[in-house]
């Protein structure tokens, strides 16, 4: 029978037997072993059975997140998480009781001190915040610092917000 003469189901049967007639002279071909004759390559062919690991073991479960996170391609964004989920632990606790990071874009990190004698005291470590951010979290994360002092109420809006030059007129 020709398979030209096949079509749809007769068709997917025809190439089904001609595959599974090429396996069965594969396999009459191939040198038999014997079970347990204790020549094996070492691997085990299907089946599973025996001492040994194998696939289907139990997994730790920060190992196979690990190689999740690596597959799925998440390990920037969990850098940048670790920075601001581990603050304390990145920086130190005397740096994180007195600052908090506040936003993470294109690298440069927006960090809020308590006061800005603490702003001005974290402009000046700026160098070995860096280098200690880049330890815990890898490099290429955090590349600048932008550091600013505790955020001052704005007085530009608001329901009594009075149209011109507000206070200063009533100053001489």
């Amino acid at each position: 029978m020709d398979n030209a003469d096949l079509a749809g189901p007769d068709l997917a049967r025809a190439v089904l037997d001609a595959a599974l007639a090429r396996r069965r002279e594969a396999a009459a071909r191939a040198p038999k072993r014997r079970a347990g004759s204790g020549q094996g390559s070492g691997r085990r062919l299907r089946g599973y059975s025996g001492p040994g690991p194998d696939p289907r073991d139990p997994q730790l479960f920060g190992a196979m997140l690990e190689r999740l996170v690596k597959a799925r391609g998440w390990e920037k964004p969990k850098a940048e998480a670790t920075v601001f989920g581990a603050w304390e632990k990145v920086v130190g606790p005397d740096i994180a009781a007195h600052s908090r990071p506040v936003r993470l874009e294109g690298g440069v990190l927006t960090v809020e001190a308590e006061s800005t004698a603490w702003a001005t005291q974290l402009r000046m470590l700026t160098a070995t915040l860096l280098r200690k951010i880049a330890g815990e979290v890898g490099h290429n994360v955090v590349n600048r610092l932008n550091i600013h002092g505790p955020a001052a109420p704005s007085w530009s809006r608001g329901p009594r917000r009075v149209q011109g030059r507000g206070p200063r007129d009533t100053y001489g």
